[in-house]
C-alpha cells in the first residue's frame, strides 16, 4: 500500500472516531437559554425549597437563569406530564418526589411513565415522613397513638400532602400492618397539610419533616414518631414507626432532579456534576439538613435504580391496602 493510501485511511479512521458536530456542540455548547425546573407543588414545601436552593446556584453555574415554575394539581400529575412533554435538551427538569413513583400503581391511566418517559439525573435529598398531632390530640406517644386509633376505626381523620405521596402511603402501610382505619383527606401540597393539623381542621397529620419541623419546635405540633428505619438526625429524640412494633417501616419523601427521556448523555451528566457539586457544599447540606432533609447527591445510574426500586414498592403497598386512586 503506497504512504499516501495509508495517509488517508488513517485520516478516514480519525474523521470516523471523532466525536459528532451534534454531539459536542450538544455538550459544549449547553445551555442555550434559560432553563427552568418544574416543580408539582406549591411554593413553600418541600421540593419548592429544595429546588430554589440549588437553582439559585446553578444560574451562576450554567451562566443561564434557573427559573422554578410550580405547577400544581392532580397528584403532582400537571407538572409530571408538562415535562414529560418538554424538549429534551436540558433545559426542562422536573423536581420529582414521592408521587412521581406512586402515582403508576395508583392510576390505572397515568399520563407519563417514571421509567420510559424520564431519564435521572440525581436523587438530590430525602426526607422522612412524619406523624404528628395537635396538641388536643390525647396521644403523647406511638403506643398511645396506636390504641387510640385502634379502638376508635374511622373516626379520626388524617391529612397528607395528596393521595399518591409517601404520607399518604405511610397510612396504607400502618392500615396492612398496624390495623388502624383512618380517613384520608388530602391536601395540595404539605404547607396545607401541616396548616390543617396546626388549625385543628384535622386532628392528625402524615406529613414529611420539612414544612412541620419549625411547628414541633415550637410545641405547637406534638410529633410521635418518624418513618425512616433509623433515627433521623435532626430529630434524634423521636423514635421511628420501625422501632416501635414495625420492624422495616420506611415511608421517605425523595427529592429526584429528573429530565425527559431522550436527553442528551453529555448534558444529563453535565447536569449531575452541577447538581451534585451543589449539594456537597458545606452551607447547603447545612442548610437541607436544619430544614429536615440529608443529602443524597446521587449518580443518573443510581437514581434510577431507586425509582425503578420505589416503583415496584408502592405498587405492592398500593395493591395490599386496597387504595383506590382519590
Amino acid at each position: 500500500m503506497r504512504a499516501r493510501d495509508i495517509a488517508f485511511l488513517a485520516f478516514f479512521s480519525a474523521v470516523l472516531l471523532m466525536p459528532s458536530a451534534g454531539a459536542r456542540a450538544q455538550s459544549n455548547d449547553f445551555p442555550t437559554r434559560p432553563l427552568r425546573i418544574i416543580v408539582p407543588f406549591p411554593p413553600g414545601g418541600g421540593s419548592d425549597i429544595v429546588a430554589r436552593i440549588v437553582a439559585q446556584r446553578l444560574t451562576d453555574a450554567v451562566g443561564q437563569p434557573v427559573i422554578v415554575e410550580n405547577r400544581t394539581g392532580a397528584s403532582g400529575n400537571i407538572g409530571h406530564a408538562l415535562a414529560a412533554k418538554a424538549a429534551p435538551d436540558g433545559h426542562t427538569l422536573l423536581l420529582a418526589s414521592s408521587n412521581f413513583v406512586a402515582n403508576p400503581g395508583l392510576l390505572k391511566h397515568n399520563p407519563y411513565d417514571p421509567i420510559k418517559d424520564f431519564a435521572a439525573v440525581t436523587y438530590a435529598a430525602g426526607s422522612p415522613n412524619v406523624l404528628v398531632v395537635h396538641p388536643s390530640f390525647p396521644a403523647n406517644t406511638f403506643k398511645d397513638f396506636l390504641a387510640i386509633t385502634k379502638a376508635n376505626p374511622g373516626k379520626f381523620n388524617f391529612a397528607s400532602p395528596g393521595a399518591g405521596t409517601t404520607s399518604h402511603l405511610a397510612a396504607a402501610l400502618l392500615k396492612v400492618e398496624g390495623g388502624i382505619d383512618m380517613v384520608h383527606v388530602p391536601y395540595g401540597g404539605a404547607p396545607l397539610a401541616a396548616l390543617a393539623v396546626l388549625g385543628n381542621e384535622v386532628p392528625i397529620g402524615i406529613i414529611g419533616l420539612p414544612p412541620v419541623q419549625p411547628y414541633i419546635k415550637t410545641g405547637a405540633l406534638r410529633a410521635l414518631a418518624i418513618t425512616s428505619l433509623q433515627r433521623f438526625s435532626a430529630t434524634p429524640d423521636l423514635p421511628t414507626i420501625a422501632e416501635s412494633g414495625f420492624p422495616g417501616f420506611e415511608s421517605d419523601t425523595p427529592q429526584m432532579f429528573v429530565v425527559p427521556i431522550g436527553t442528551p448523555k453529555a448534558v444529563v451528566a453535565r447536569l449531575n456534576k452541577e447538581i451534585v457539586r451543589i449539594l456537597l457544599l458545606p452551607e447547603v447540606k447545612s442548610r437541607l439538613v436544619g430544614i429536615g432533609f440529608e443529602t443524597v447527591a446521587s449518580s443518573p445510574e443510581e437514581t434510577s435504580r431507586r425509582i425503578q426500586s420505589d416503583v415496584a414498592k408502592w405498587k405492592r403497598v398500593v395493591k395490599a391496602a386496597g387504595i383506590e386512586a382519590e
